[in-house]
């Protein structure tokens, strides 16, 4: 499955009956994680909080190339992309596991990704550099196999979004 999550609507076609599957954050109505764990311990693998990140985050784990598109505040994720990626975390386990010398949480059953990240906005080359560094420890965290970052400008984001899913095609 190929899954394209933004933080903004896209001028994109996707085809209902295909294996890609797009969500546009700003219409969906998702809380922010409270932290309860109940994900882990009360109803493993899955979100106590009843909205619609609990169907989005099924859909990251089973996704083997993954699109996001966000806006760029302040070298990392905007708020919405922000709030969705903390509220993956039914997706793993409280267990911990050595990957690369260092300790990350074991994944339920995630397929390991070949990721594009678009970050879009007015961005500094500071910005650039934090956002690299974030996207690196989330590539471990996430079980990114590869990924690729770009940055954007807001009235470029749709030619390089048609530019990535053409990619997915060849």
């Amino acid at each position: 499955m190929k899954l394209i999550i933004s933080d903004k609507p896209l001028n994109i076609n996707i085809q209902p009956e295909g294996d890609t599957r797009y969500f546009d954050l700003s219409s969906l109505k998702i809380a922010n994680c409270m932290g309860c764990f109940g994900c882990w311990t009360k109803t493993p693998g899955k979100c106590i909080i009843r909205d619609d990140a609990t169907t989005v985050y099924p859909c990251i784990a089973k996704s083997d190339k993954v699109l996001y598109v966000s806006h760029l505040k302040y070298g990392g994720y905007d708020t919405i992309m922000k709030t969705m990626l903390e509220r993956a975390l039914p997706i793993q386990q409280a267990f911990i596991r050595i990957h690369n010398g260092e300790t990350h949480h074991v994944q339920r059953a995630v397929v390991p990704k070949q990721a594009t990240i678009i970050a879009y906005g007015n961005i500094s080359d500071e910005e650039m550099e934090i956002f690299r560094q974030l996207v690196a420890r989330n590539a471990n965290n996430m079980i990114f196999s590869s990924y690729e970052i770009i940055f954007t400008t807001e009235s470029m984001l749709d030619n390089m979004v048609k530019t990535t899913l053409e990619k997915w095609e060849k």
